[in-house]
């Protein structure tokens, strides 16, 4: 007699991604980089993908470029200003949603040189945008999360928090302003904060996961030009053959955060990043490094980071203590 077994899941595919023509999905800073590739193919997927952005007309340009590359693409723009804290709250109340499938951490602030720059709250331009912002907005967009069936948080950290460790009596770089270092640290906390959410929420027993990604190694000059959100000339291109061997361009280092929000497999507390060399190809589960799932240092980053942005410890996601 012939054998019956559960039909198998197919392989992931980057190139075709699950219909998702019921679900509704927030990408912060979504209007260019990898957050613009990551809306896109959000979007490809029949879902309302919303662009988390403060600035509306690279927000508008962004969709305009979205709907030319996927026809019928339902494209939001939400104002939106994480450096900005008193902000959030009221930029929630416009997200025009019953409910939140997924929201994609994604935007950042990356700053090169000197002098060290703060927020119109007064906290490092960096870490107060990137993390603290993410922070806090978690807490207005609980209850669309919690709304949701199977809600994602989805924070995109990146491959240069691997090398830094959180300093927490000088966590906005008071002391010692180094701006490469100042950013590693700055999605070092954000990643930190993605694990310990995830923590947070198994133990309440919430429906709501968190998940990690990061993009690896991704160039401009190794990305497809999608004008006038993004253009690559045939020099740049060029020149920036010798460098895919390690790494990718910005369309590929979406994959990973794309299927951190997708694939129905993912569990919370995971971390998804490119197989190859953890810098380039298709996404795959990684080992989360020891100082990232660090719990003691997370409970006193989550401490800090209510002091600073005046939020709740249970974000409105978990029970109130």
């Amino acid at each position: 007699m012939a054998s019956s077994s559960a039909p198998q899941t197919p392989p992931w595919d980057v190139h075709r991604l699950p219909a998702c023509a019921d679900r509704t999905f927030l990408v912060t800073g979504g209007n260019a980089g990898i957050g613009y590739f990551v809306a896109e193919q959000l979007a490809a997927t029949g879902a309302v993908v919303w662009l988390g952005s403060r600035d509306a007309r690279k927000a508008g340009a962004a969709a305009d470029s979205i709907r030319s590359h996927v026809p019928g693409a339902r494209v939001r723009h939400l104002r939106l200003d994480l450096a900005d804290l008193s902000s959030l709250e009221g930029a929630v109340d416009r997200l025009d949603v019953e409910r939140l499938d997924a929201v994609v951490h994604n935007a950042g602030v990356a700053l090169d040189d000197p002098p060290r720059r703060e927020t119109g709250d007064g906290h490092e331009l960096m870490f107060g945008t990137n993390h603290l912002g993410h922070f806090a907005l978690t807490r207005w967009l609980a209850p669309l999360l919690s709304a949701a069936p199977a809600a994602r948080v989805v924070t995109v950290g990146s491959f240069a928090a691997r090398s830094v460790r959180l300093d927490l009596d000088d966590l906005e770089s008071a002391g010692d302003y180094r701006p490469k270092r100042t950013y590693s640290r700055s999605k070092l906390a954000q990643m930190a904060f993605g694990f310990e959410l995830d923590r947070r929420l198994r133990a309440a027993g919430s429906t709501v996961s968190s998940v990690v990604a990061h993009p690896g190694g991704a160039l401009d000059s190794l990305t497809p030009s999608r004008p006038p959100v993004h253009t690559t000339t045939a020099g740049e291109r060029l020149r920036g053959l010798p460098a895919a061997l390690m790494v990718q361009g910005k369309e590929a280092g979406a994959w990973p955060v794309v299927r951190a929000t997708l694939d129905p497999d993912v569990r919370g507390g995971q971390m998804w990043g490119p197989r190859v060399f953890r810098m380039r190809g298709a996404p795959r589960s990684e080992r989360v490094p020891a100082h990232m799932a660090d719990a003691a240092v997370a409970a006193r980053l989550w401490a800090a980071s209510c002091e600073l942005t005046g939020v709740e410890p249970h974000l409105g996601l978990l029970p109130a203590r």
